[in-house]
């Protein structure tokens, strides 16, 4: 059980970690495999994440079996439209159904100094919505790294099919609270989108 849950009877916190991204700004490198100070970027965010959560899950499209050094499930969209880090949430909160948890904490796989206490803020923060928050730093909102209630399934799914795409926006009408982080260097919500994030992150990491 993690310090979140334990400190909140009755809570049961999973967590996904989103890498269904194409990385077109990467030459269309698979984000999750890139190597960072000798070690997948997908390794250096699990380490920090997963101590936070009672599972973990990773949201990607494509073989799995590219990711068999990990030892979590790889769950794929429902729709091969690749809509997404919303249909990658939808496809963790099925996944949260089945195993009988009850929040869902997302992180982006680029974003490899998030906070190591991210769960515990974000639960703090959303005491008056039900667990429901998204990180905030340098006054932008994160709406990948966030608390999703069980609860938000079905409004999801209807949001999806009527052609929504922008989980910040659809995060905001569904009242999400806000975890404010503040300013670092670097921001612990840095993510990288391109070679040179990438050598940038090298240059903090050594």
């Amino acid at each position: 059980m993690t310090a979140a849950a334990a400190a909140s009877p009755g809570l049961r916190i999973f967590g996904l970690i989103l890498a269904g991204g194409e990385g077109r700004r990467m030459g269309g490198a698979d984000k999750a495999l890139l190597p960072l100070a000798g070690r997948p970027l997908l390794a250096h965010v699990a380490d920090r994440f997963e101590p936070q959560v009672e599972r973990l899950a990773l949201s990607a499209n494509g073989d799995p079996a590219r990711f068999a050094a990990f030892s979590f499930p790889v769950l794929a969209d429902a729709d091969d439209a690749r809509l997404g880090p919303m249909a990658g949430l939808l496809a963790g909160l099925d996944w949260l159904a089945a195993m009988g948890g009850t929040h869902l904490a997302t992180v982006s796989v680029d974003t490899p100094f998030l906070p190591c206490d991210l769960v515990p803020r974000l639960l703090l923060a959303g005491q008056e919505t039900g667990g429901f928050a998204i990180a905030e730093s340098q006054g932008r909102a994160h709406p990948t790294c966030g608390l999703w209630p069980l609860g938000l399934r079905a409004p999801l799914r209807a949001a999806l099919a009527v052609g929504e795409r922008r989980i910040g926006h659809w995060a905001q009408a569904q009242g999400a609270a806000r975890a404010r982080f503040t300013d670092a260097d670097p921001d612990p919500f840095f993510n990288l989108n391109q070679p040179d994030d990438l050598i940038r992150a090298e240059g903090w990491l050594t």
